[in-house]
């Protein structure tokens, strides 16, 4: 129905909707849904009592720095040991001039869209790819190339023919993707980089899950597969990727941090962008983040994360061999927090959400990460989030249902 408010809106928002996931979570607050659906981390498993003794030290050391506007570019300790953490664990090398803080990841996704994307600019993304970056280009405008993926991730071979559309960038997760937990393989990380720097399309390399890692052997960001490619001087980075990575998957999702790696001419418009936005993350929130990863705390935080995970995705990966019918299959991750599940053809796991949420059980129906459309059979599943007993019950439900529809 139209309001008065409806011809006021900037058209822009007509292409604007609402997170299919975030609409989902509302309908399955109840306690009695087992829920395999928002990409949660596990709560009981958040360093609850480090948070509360560094929020101590912070305010007792620093409360008048905590508690005031800070500079937009971030916490400068914080991206300090950013870029320590980076160069050791993953080999890029950068300093702070290099990195923004952001209030999340979706933040760094918006901002791209605001200092990149004009209506009608094509960006090259996976089929299927994460919702979130999709909502948040939308509202810019943005139309989608997509390319398909496979169990070894974006499917590199088809990639030079849509190139040659001239995308404005190329989107990729590479490691344990949201949607489908896949992980691009190390041949494909060449060949994109090399695609990429021969036709100049820029690369946003989205890494939220790169360090949960429990099984395998850790592979070469995008980032770094493409600086073999490009001359460094003194720490300047002057590659092709702009790097996303973010605290909400190896500390917790509430204080909203991430950082953007990128080189120093990107960082000062997405600066500009920012200060147009909320002029700066919570400084106290970063304060706190580098109070605990000085004390040397995300590490061991770490493992406990990467031993938790492992064992409910094997708990899952049980299950899901014990109930499901044949002609249904899954991918198979080596870190992360998510699953992908493939139906047989005609079968529509919107609809099958409906019955879901009768049987107590919850899962993210999977079209809504296909940017022009299709992905009707399949579904995302969560393995982070439930506890073992849960995860058994909530597959033995959906098994019992996707039974009775196969």
């Amino acid at each position: 129905m139209d309001t008065p408010w409806q011809h006021r809106f900037a058209q822009r928002t007509q292409r604007m909707s609402s997170s299919t996931i975030r609409e989902l979570l509302k309908l399955i607050q109840q306690p009695d849904i087992i829920s395999f659906s928002g990409g949660y981390p596990a709560p009981e498993v958040f360093p609850v009592e480090e948070f509360q003794n560094a929020c101590n030290v912070v305010l007792k050391d620093h409360g008048a720095t905590a508690l005031q506007y800070g500079a937009t570019e971030g916490f400068t300790p914080l991206r300090e040991f950013i870029a320590s953490r980076a160069a050791a664990q993953s080999d890029i090398q950068v300093n702070v001039n290099n990195i923004l803080i952001t209030s999340g990841s979706q933040q760094a996704l918006d901002l791209l869209g605001k200092i990149f994307i004009n209506p009608g600019d094509r960006i090259l993304v996976e089929d299927p790819t994460y919702l979130g970056a999709l909502q948040a280009w939308n509202a810019y405008g943005a139309e989608y190339i997509t390319i398909p993926s496979d169990e070894n991730g974006m499917i590199t071979e088809t990639l030079e023919a849509a190139l040659r559309y001239g995308p404005k960038f190329i989107y990729v997760l590479p490691n344990f993707q949201n949607p489908t937990g896949t992980t691009l393989a190390l041949e494909r990380r060449k060949q994109l980089a090399e695609l990429a720097d021969r036709y100049g399309v820029p690369i946003v390399e989205d890494d939220p899950y790169g360090q949960l890692r429990f099984e395998g052997e850790h592979l070469p960001t995008v980032e770094v597969v493409d600086r073999s490619l490009h001359a460094t001087d003194h720490g300047h980075y002057t590659g092709n990727v702009i790097y996303l990575s973010t605290f909400s998957k190896i500390l917790a999702p509430g204080i909203r941090l991430a950082w953007v790696i990128a080189p120093p001419e990107v960082i000062s418009k997405l600066v500009q962008a920012k200060q147009g936005a909320d002029l700066h993350t919570s400084t106290f929130n970063q304060m706190v983040a580098y109070e605990i990863a000085r004390q040397g705390i995300l590490e061991s935080h770490l493992e406990i994360i990467k031993s938790t995970y492992k064992e409910r995705r094997n708990i899952m990966l049980d299950c899901l061999s014990e109930h499901m019918p044949k002609g249904v299959h899954w991918t198979k991750p080596k870190g992360g927090l998510f699953l992908w599940i493939t139906l047989p053809e005609g079968i529509d796991t919107a609809a099958l959400m409906n019955d879901a949420i009768k049987e107590k059980v919850a899962f993210v129906p999977g079209a809504a990460f296909f940017s022009n459309g299709g992905g009707a059979n399949t579904m995302r599943l969560n393995f982070s989030f439930s506890p073992p007993d849960k995860i058994n019950e909530g597959i033995a439900r959906l098994g019992r249902l996707i039974h009775r529809v196969v």
